[in-house]
Parts: C-alpha cells; sequence; structure tokens
C-alpha cells in the first residue's frame, strides 16, 4: 500500500494592489507598534522641536539610528539649543559635536550655513512646507518630507532607499528613483496614511526586509508581497 502523503499547495506570488493599503497599513502599524521606533519618529512622538528634528534627519543620513541617537542625546544637543549655537560655533567644533555620524565634516558645513539662509529667505523662521525646506543647504526632499510630517505633523511622504525599495518588491509600483516612488505614492496613497507610511515601512526595512536576504518568513505582510519567499495561499 502506498503511503499517504499530505498536499502542499504550490506557493504562489500576489503583488500589493492599491485596494490592500488599508489591510497593509493596520499589519504594519500594529508591527511598527511592538517594534523599536526610527530614530526621528521616536523624536517627534517624545515632542521634540522643529530645530532639533531637522538636525537630527540631517545627521541621520547614511547613518544607524543608535550612532544618530547616541550623537544628539550626548553631544550636539547639549551643546547646541538653538541657531544662535549654531552660528557661534564654528564648523570644525560642530563637526566634532556630530562625529562619528557618516559624512559629519561635510553635514557639519552643511548645518552652519542653514541659519543665514533661514534669515535671507525666511526672515529667520524654518519653514513648513516641503517646497521651501528644498531651499535650505543639504535638505533633499527626503528630509523636508520627513520634518514636514514629523516636525509639523503635516501631510507629508517620506521616501527612503527603504521605502523605495520594499514598494518596488512589493509589487505596487514600479519605479527607478525615490523621487518616482514619492510622486506615483502621492497618486494613490490615501493622505490619511501619508505621515506614517514612511516610518512603518523603515521600521520594516531595518529589521525584516533588508536589501539582501530578507526574512521573508518574518515579514506579517509576505501574502501581498509579489517577490517575497515563504507564502502560501
Amino acid at each position: 500500500m502506498l503511503e499517504s502523503v499530505a498536499f502542499s499547495p504550490p506557493l504562489r506570488r500576489s503583488a500589493l494592489k492599491a485596494s490592500d493599503i488599508p489591510a497593509v497599513h493596520r499589519l504594519l502599524s500594529a508591527d511598527f507598534a511592538a517594534s523599536p521606533a526610527p530614530v526621528i519618529d521616536l523624536m517627534g512622538a517624545q515632542g521634540e522641536s522643529p530645530f532639533r528634528i531637522l538636525l537630527a534627519t540631517i545627521c541621520s543620513a547614511r547613518t544607524k539610528d543608535a550612532c544618530t541617537a547616541k550623537v544628539c542625546r550626548e553631544k550636539l544637543f547639549p551643546a547646541v539649543a538653538g541657531w544662535d549655537d549654531v552660528r557661534r560655533l564654528s564648523a570644525d567644533e560642530l563637526a566634532r559635536l556630530i562625529y562619528p555620524v557618516g559624512f559629519y565634516r561635510q553635514k557639519a558645513e552643511t548645518i552652519k550655513k542653514i541659519p543665514d539662509v533661514l534669515d535671507a529667505r525666511f526672515g529667520g523662521r524654518l519653514p513648513e512646507t516641503v517646497e521651501e525646506l528644498c531651499e535650505l543647504p543639504g535638505v533633499g526632499r527626503k528630509t523636508a518630507n520627513l520634518v514636514v510630517a514629523v516636525a509639523f505633523k503635516k501631510p507629508a511622504i517620506c521616501v527612503d532607499v527603504h521605502v523605495h525599495r520594499i514598494m518596488n518588491r512589493l509589487g505596487l509600483l514600479k519605479t527607478r528613483d525615490p523621487l518616482e516612488t514619492e510622486m506615483a505614492l502621492r497618486r494613490i496613497l490615501p493622505v490619511r496614511y501619508w505621515t506614517t507610511w514612511n516610518a512603518c515601512f523603515v521600521s520594516l526595512g531595518q529589521r525584516i526586509c533588508a536589501p539582501r536576504n530578507p526574512r521573508c518568513s518574518a515579514c506579517p505582510i509576505r501574502r501581498y508581497c509579489a517577490t517575497g519567499k515563504g507564502k502560501r495561499p
């Protein structure tokens, strides 16, 4: 007699569709709440000022969250309380305060220039729109969107490498770069999800959906992924 063998249906791949966005957002929000938050979002939740959030966002580029948090908490913010302190310190002094974040010398030069631009173009105030923030030295759309969303609590879609990679990996979009991804998400993503979309996917990208060897078996939204492994119908 032949031994009975349990039937395992074949794995399938199902791309994320726009209609799936609410369900995916619920799953990722629960996952985010149970996981360590990206440092900038954590600062926003703790009520940090727009000034601090902008400086921390600049420092965080190409730098691990743990390094950014330590530098800001132990060195930068105890010495720099506002733009007058940035004016007072030299670029070399700022560089020493933010070391060892990535590209700390270039970032110090960038931070040093910002107060003069704020005075010349915005009357000394920090602007609250993406377009105006992008006029500041060293501030691109990713940083500007994050500051608008986290510091000013306004709808903005921050697209970094994690969001761009995962949107394409899921199959929701087919885009070539983060700017194209941002513009596509603006068209299809309900505004109520704009400010939290980045945080959820950055957290997922840092912990699970890595560029190489993603841990698909641990992913809370794997059944919506076009390329993930280990999904069953």
